[in-house]
């Protein structure tokens, strides 16, 4: 069930847990030349349940721990979050034979693993993904980042985690509503290279729904292992892995446009799911395969546009915001954004989006 690869000639994994406490780290921990020193950066909207299972796991090793626990939100992705990690590292006088470990979602993992890569120049590094968006997707493939000037990971490296632990007890944990907005990344990765992901969602709603772990398990697993498929070769997104990105062209644009001052409207995963109709809407209309997208997005009770959503935000706005950070968007290596065509369920290409008034119309009839 576990998945191993190589990147560089160095081996990463992803491993599995069954146990209904917390991954038994330890034993991995046990197998490290390291200094004995180790950070352990956790989302304080975790359960305290699993975070008591998981510091009572740690513990029991002979390392010297700091335990760190921050608010996880997209408006701290920034540098200060990132500079007080690394200002932490350095008065406890940390090592390139440290040890991070984050805990959370893609905020956690992306700006904890380009602290560690930044430290020292590197340092080694876990993660154990807390949301289903970073369990599916962003826990692997080593993108680091954070937001600058209101721009989604503008700042960043690539740096991969050891290993990853995905964990029964934190999906069991993860909020009705999070959970859901993973769906959209598994549906992705199946769009865009593996049908059978899909015909498992499709068929098995129940099983999705209840988080039977061993059904779970497997959809995770090719879902990551698509992933691993479009990265291995293409670490740094020149070509092949720009596939994984389906979706989120829109995705970012619809995230940085449509928030209030304190909180996110919308879910990254959510965004993705519209996101994706908006790619398909642009290179064919409402075609068929827009259609069993929308049908699928709608099966998990997922957004399909932003027509129901609150009214907390002015909507002529959001989509003149909208519009402009299209151009944002750091696929786009010329005077074109770039987004992922799919020609059959399964295949894939990169296109630029070079007509202005077709991507107003597409922000115009499906996103409003």
């Amino acid at each position: 069930m576990n998945i191993s690869y190589k990147i560089n000639d160095l081996n990463h994994r992803v491993v599995f847990c069954h146990d209904k406490e917390s991954p038994k780290i330890k034993r991995d921990l046990s197998k490290l030349y390291s200094d004995k020193k180790m950070m352990v950066i956790i989302d304080k909207n975790l359960g305290s349940k699993f975070t008591k299972y998981l510091i009572s796991d740690l513990r029991q090793t002979n390392f010297d721990i700091t335990f760190v626990k921050v608010e996880a939100s997209k408006k701290n992705k920034n540098e200060k979050f990132l500079f007080k990690i690394i200002n932490k590292l350095i008065e406890k006088n940390f090592t390139k034979r440290s040890v991070i470990i984050s805990c959370g979602g893609g905020v956690i993992g992306d700006v904890c693993a380009l602290a560690a890569s930044l430290y020292l120049r590197g340092l080694i590094y876990f993660h154990i993904p807390t949301t289903m968006t970073a369990i599916v997707d962003s826990c692997i493939g080593g993108k680091t980042g954070i937001n600058y000037k209101n721009i989604i990971n503008s700042l960043g490296s690539y740096y991969h985690p050891r290993t990853v632990f995905i964990s029964k007890n934190v999906i069991n944990l993860i909020p009705k509503r999070e959970f859901l907005a993973g769906i959209p990344e598994i549906i992705k990765s199946g769009v865009i290279d593996n049908n059978i992901i899909t015909k498992m969602l499709i068929n098995n709603k129940q099983k999705c729904l209840s988080r039977d772990f061993r059904f779970m398990s497997k959809l995770i697993q090719l879902s990551l292992k698509t992933k691993i498929k479009f990265f291995k070769n293409d670490i740094y997104e020149n070509s092949k892995r720009l596939n994984l990105n389906f979706g989120h062209t829109f995705a970012h644009a619809i995230e940085m446009s449509v928030k209030t001052k304190n909180n996110d409207i919308i879910r990254h995963g959510e965004a993705v799911g519209i996101g994706m109709l908006c790619e398909i809407y642009y290179s064919e209309g409402r075609s068929k395969k827009f259609k069993f997208i929308s049908d699928l997005l709608s099966q998990y009770n997922l957004p399909t546009s932003l027509k129901n959503f609150p009214k907390k935000f002015n909507k002529n706005l959001a989509k003149k915001e909208i519009f402009k950070n299209i151009f944002l968007d750091k696929k786009r290596i010329g005077k074109y954004p770039r987004i992922i065509k799919i020609l059959k369920l399964g295949k894939s290409r990169i296109i630029e989006m070079k007509d202005n008034t077709k991507i107003k119309q597409t922000i115009n009839n499906v996103i409003f």
